[in-house]
């Protein structure tokens, strides 16, 4: 009987455990950040890194955009690195479907954990699929986003104090294998006893 109990409580545990992460995996999407502040951070340090940020427009997204799009992106140790202007009309950035890729300088910041894009102009609508950042020592990181910017707001990701991501398939696949163990560990127990 006691075997049976711990049995039961096991897998309550295990599932009461898969569904905390799998609403947090769920809940990773692009938002408007509450309160963030430019240039205290970025000045923090006094070494500068390259950085090859590729940011790619959704099909979906308007032609074209004259709005001016900036990016911040930074690390969890406060090293923060700020494009005020990354727009260009005359050059034709931001078109649909395409890519565009920038050499930006900026403080050290490893591994990057936050991305905001901002958008201000008069044409609503342009929609960025993703941000990847190949960064100073670190994996390069890519912020999906394929969703139409705010207006005059940041917009993005704050991974910082996130768990890293797992793909709401193979959460999936790890409930179903510990349910399955459950069901099979019950059988035996059940013959055994």
């Amino acid at each position: 009987m006691m075997k049976q109990v711990l049995l039961l409580f096991f897998c309550f545990a295990s599932g009461l455990t898969l569904s905390v992460s799998e609403s947090k995996s769920a809940s990773l999407q692009p938002h408007a950040a509450e309160s963030f502040t430019l240039g205290y951070i970025q000045m923090k340090k006094v070494e500068n890194c390259s950085y090859l940020v590729m940011i790619s427009t959704s099909c979906s997204s308007p032609k074209f955009t004259t709005d001016q799009i900036s990016l911040v992106f930074g690390d969890v140790y406060g090293n923060q690195v700020y494009a005020p202007r990354l727009d260009d009309p005359i050059s034709r950035t931001f078109e649909q479907c395409s890519s565009d890729t920038f050499q930006i300088d900026g403080p050290c910041a490893s591994p990057i954990c936050y991305a905001y894009l901002y958008r201000s102009g008069a044409y609503n609508g342009w929609k960025p699929e993703s941000v990847k950042i190949y960064g100073y020592n670190s994996e390069p990181v890519t912020f999906d986003f394929n969703t139409s910017i705010p207006e005059e707001t940041w917009y993005g990701y704050n991974l910082c104090d996130t768990p890293p991501y797992t793909p709401p398939s193979s959460s999936y696949q790890l409930a179903t294998q510990k349910w399955l163990i459950c069901v099979v560990i019950g059988l035996v127990l059940s013959f055994w006893m």
